[in-house]
C-alpha cells in the first residue's frame, strides 16, 4: 500500500472517530433535590429512593441531594431548628461550589423543600436553575401542624408548643423553621411584620424586583398538590392559595391574591406564557406514585 493510501486510511479513521464523538448523546441536565421536614438527604426510603429513580430514568444524570449540615442527623435536625435564611445562604454556596452544576440544573423540592428551592431561584441565580418542581411545598405557608412525618412526634409536640407560645416572637423566628413559614390569617399584619422568611419571599411588604426577575428566569415552575393532604393546612398553599384574612374557612386562589393581581413575582406573566403548571395527584402528603412521578415530572420536565 502506498504512503498516500495509508494516510487516506488514517484520515478516514480520524474522521469516523470525530463523527462518532459528535453524535454522542448530550450530558443530561443535573438535578438538585431538597427534602422536607424531618427527613434527610440520603434516607433510603425517601430521598435515597428518589435519587435512584431519577438515575434509573435519566441515563448518566448527576443528582445532588442537599444535606444541610455535616451528617444526616444534623440534616434532619436542621429541618426543624436552623434559621431558613441561613440554610438558603448555605445552599447557595454549595451549589456555586459544585462544578457539576455550573452550566445549570433542574430542581425538585419535597414539602418545605419546595419553597426553600423557590428561595434559591429568587436569591441565587448562579448557577442557573432551569425547571423547579415543588412537590407539596407550602408557598403561602401553613396555619396548623396536624402531624409529623416518621418518628418525630416528640419534636413536633415541642414545635407546637413553641408555635402556640408565640410563632412571631423574635427568638422563635430566629431558629424554628416552621415558624418562619407560619402564616396566621387571623393576624395578617403581625405575620407580615415578623415573618423573617416567607413574608420576604412573597413580597408582602415591598417588591424586590430582583426576586421577580430571577424567578422569571425559570423555564417552568411546577406546583404539585396532594388531593388528600392531611398535613398541610390548607393544602391549597401548595398552589399558592390560602385562607382569606380574618378567618380560617374560606380560601382564595393564587389568581385572587395580590401576589398575582399585582404580579409581584411574575407568576401571572409566567402563567400567560405557559410556564406555570398546576398538577394534582391523589394521596396524602408526599404519598406519591412512582409511575405518576415518571410520567408527569421526569419525562416532561427533566428530559
Amino acid at each position: 500500500m502506498s504512503i498516500l493510501a495509508v494516510l487516506s486510511v488514517i484520515a478516514l479513521a480520524f474522521a469516523a472517530a470525530e463523527c462518532k464523538e459528535s453524535i454522542q448523546a448530550p450530558t443530561p441536565t443535573p438535578i438538585v433535590i431538597w427534602h422536607g421536614m424531618g427527613d434527610s438527604c440520603c434516607n433510603p426510603v425517601s430521598m435515597g429512593s428518589i435519587k435512584k429513580l431519577l438515575e434509573s430514568q435519566i441515563d448518566g444524570v448527576y443528582v445532588h441531594s442537599l444535606e444541610i449540615g455535616n451528617n444526616i442527623v444534623e440534616d434532619m435536625e436542621n429541618s426543624f431548628f436552623m434559621n431558613v435564611n441561613e440554610q438558603i445562604d448555605m445552599v447557595c454556596k454549595k451549589l456555586a461550589a459544585d462544578k457539576n452544576l455550573q452550566n445549570g440544573y433542574n430542581s425538585i423540592g419535597f414539602s418545605q423543600g419546595g419553597q426553600f428551592l423557590r428561595a434559591i431561584a429568587q436569591k441565587c441565580p448562579q448557577p442557573p436553575m432551569f425547571n423547579l418542581v415543588s412537590v407539596g411545598g407550602q408557598h403561602q405557608g401553613v396555619y396548623g401542624l396536624p402531624h409529623c412525618p416518621g418518628n418525630n412526634s416528640e419534636i413536633c409536640n415541642y414545635i407546637r408548643k413553641l408555635l402556640n407560645y408565640g410563632a412571631y416572637l423574635d427568638l422563635v423566628q430566629s431558629f424554628l423553621v416552621q415558624a418562619e413559614y407560619w402564616h396566621d390569617p387571623l393576624n395578617e399584619d403581625l405575620y407580615k411584620e415578623k415573618s423573617v422568611f416567607l413574608a420576604d419571599l412573597n413580597q408582602e411588604n415591598a417588591v424586590n424586583q430582583t426576586y421577580k426577575t430571577n424567578l422569571m428566569k425559570l423555564q417552568n415552575l411546577v406546583l404539585v398538590m396532594f388531593s388528600n393532604d392531611t398535613m398541610v393546612q390548607p393544602k391549597q398553599s401548595e398552589w399558592f392559595g390560602f385562607y382569606k384574612p380574618g378567618q380560617t374557612k374560606d380560601l382564595y386562589t393564587l389568581e385572587e391574591s395580590p401576589l398575582y393581581t399585582e404580579d409581584k413575582l411574575g407568576l401571572a406573566e409566567m402563567k400567560k406564557q405557559g410556564r406555570l403548571h398546576f398538577l394534582e395527584t391523589i394521596g396524602d402528603h408526599l404519598q406519591i406514585d412512582e409511575q405518576w412521578l415518571i410520567d408527569n415530572i421526569i419525562n416532561k420536565f427533566f428530559k
